[in-house]
C-alpha cells in the first residue's frame, strides 16, 4: 500500500549563496587590473642609497649625494650632484636639484638651486645660483644669480643678477642687475641695472641705469640714467639724464638733462636741460635751457639759448642766434635778443634785433640792421635804416 505524499515533499530547497561572493571577487580584480594599468610604472633606476643617501642611478626618484641618469623621465629630487647627458621630457618638468647639475652635454630641471654647467642648461621653472652652458642656458619662470651662455642666455620670466650670451641675452619679464649680448639684449618689462647690446638694447617698460648698444637703445617707457647707441637712443616715455644717439636722440614724453644726436634730437612734449644735434633739434612743448643744431632749432616755447642756421618759435624768451633766418609765428611774442640776417617777427617783438633785415608786426624795443621794418610805428618811421625803435 502506498504512502501518501506530504506537502512539504513539494518543496524544492535552495542550493548555497555562493555567487555574490564570487562577484565581489570579480569585480575587486577587474578595478585592480584597470588600476595597474592608469598607473605606469616607475621607470628603472638602481639606488645604491641608504635612507636616500647614497648613489642613484637612472631615473632614482630621490637622492642625497650623486645621481646618474642618461634623461630623467619622471620627477625626482636631487641634492648634491646630478649629472645626465640631455634635457629631462615633461614627465620630470617638477623635478629639483639642489647642488650641482651638470650636462655631459645637457642637464635640467624643473628647479635649480646651487650651480648648473654643461653645453646646454635649462630649467623649466626657476634658477637661482651660477648657470653657464657652452650653447646656452635658459629658465622657465626666473632667474636669481648668475646666467651665462655661449650663444645665448634667457628666461621667460624676471632676471634679478647677471645674464649675458655670446649672441643675445633676454628676459620676459623685468631685469635687476646686468643683461649684455653680443648682438642684442632685451627684456619684456622694466630695466633697473646696466645693459649692452653689440648691435641693440631695449625693453618694453622703463629703464633706469646705463645702456650702450652699437646700433640703438629703445626703451617703451621712460628713460632714466645714462643711454649711448651708435646710431640713435629713443624712448616712448621721457628721457631724464644723458642720451648720445650717433644720428638721433627721441623722446616721446619729454627730455630732461643732456641729448645729443648726430642728426638730430626731438621730442613730443618739453626738453629741458641742453639739446645738441648736427642739424635739427626740435619739441612739441617748451624748450628751456640750450638747444644748438647745425640746421635748425624749433618749438612753441622757447626758453633760453637757441643758436641754429634758423630757427622758431611762437613764445620765446632769451637768446636766439640764428643766422639765416628767425621766425616768430603770427600773434606770438619774443623776448630778449634776436641775433639773424632776416629777424621776421609776426607777432610782438620786446628787447633788442639785430640782423640785416628785421621786421616786427608789434615793436616794443630796438632794432638794428641795413632794414628796420616797425609795422606799429607811424607813417614815415615804420622803414628806417641803421636803426628803429618803438616804446609804448
Amino acid at each position: 500500500m502506498e504512502r501518501p505524499r506530504r506537502a512539504y515533499d513539494r518543496r524544492v530547497r535552495a542550493p548555497p549563496i555562493r555567487f555574490p561572493a564570487a562577484a565581489l571577487l570579480a569585480a575587486a580584480l577587474l578595478c585592480g587590473a584597470a588600476r595597474a594599468q592608469q598607473e605606469e610604472p616607475r621607470p628603472w633606476s638602481l639606488d645604491l642609497t641608504v635612507h636616500d643617501f647614497g648613489i642613484g642611478i637612472g631615473n632614482s626618484r630621490h637622492v642625497d649625494g650623486l645621481r646618474l641618469n642618461f634623461r630623467d623621465t619622471a620627477p625626482f629630487a636631487a641634492h648634491g650632484v646630478n649629472a645626465t647627458i640631455w634635457i629631462p621630457d615633461k614627465r620630470a618638468e617638477k623635478s629639483e636639484v639642489d647642488g650641482l647639475a651638470l650636462g655631459l652635454p645637457l642637464t635640467g630641471a624643473g628647479n635649480v638651486r646651487g650651480m648648473a654647467l654643461g653645453f646646454g642648461v635649462a630649467a623649466n621653472e626657476r634658477l637661482d645660483g651660477v648657470a653657464a652652458g657652452v650653447l646656452g642656458v635658459g629658465s622657465g619662470v626666473g632667474v636669481r644669480g648668475i646666467l651665462l651662455g655661449g650663444l645665448g642666455a634667457g628666461t621667460g620670466g624676471n632676471v634679478i643678477g647677471i645674464a649675458a650670451g655670446g649672441l643675445g641675452a633676454g628676459a620676459g619679464g623685468d631685469v635687476y642687475g646686468l643683461l649684455a649680448g653680443g648682438l642684442g639684449a632685451g627684456a619684456g618689462g622694466n630695466f633697473t641695472g646696466i645693459g649692452f647690446g653689440g648691435l641693440g638694447i631695449g625693453t618694453g617698460g622703463r629703464a633706469r641705469g646705463f645702456f650702450a648698444a652699437g646700433l640703438g637703445v629703445g626703451v617703451g617707457g621712460g628713460l632714466e640714467g645714462i643711454a649711448l647707441g651708435g646710431v640713435g637712443v629713443g624712448t616712448g616715455g621721457r628721457l631724464r639724464g644723458i642720451a648720445l644717439g650717433g644720428l638721433g636722440v627721441g623722446a616721446g614724453d619729454g627730455v630732461q638733462g643732456l641729448v645729443v644726436g648726430g642728426l638730430a634730437v626731438g621730442t613730443g612734449r618739453d626738453m629741458q636741460g641742453v639739446a645738441l644735434a648736427g642739424l635739427a633739434a626740435g619739441a612739441g612743448g617748451t624748450i628751456q635751457g640750450v638747444a644748438i643744431a647745425g640746421l635748425g632749432v624749433g618749438a612753441p616755447r622757447i626758453q633760453g639759448l637757441a643758436i641754429a642756421l634758423a630757427a622758431g618759435g611762437k613764445d620765446v624768451q632769451g637768446v636766439v642766434i640764428a643766422p639765416a633766418y628767425f621766425h616768430l609765428a603770427e600773434g606770438g611774442r619774443v623776448e630778449g635778443v634776436s641775433i639773424s640776417a632776416f629777424n621776421r617777427v609776426l607777432g610782438e617783438q620786446r628787447g633788442l634785433a639785430i640782423g640785416l633785415v628785421n621786421y616786427a608786426s608789434r615793436l616794443r624795443g630796438v632794432q638794428i640792421g641795413l632794414v628796420n621794418w616797425a609795422d606799429n610805428n607811424p607813417a614815415g618811421l615804420k622803414v628806417l635804416p641803421v636803426a628803429n625803435a618803438h616804446f609804448e
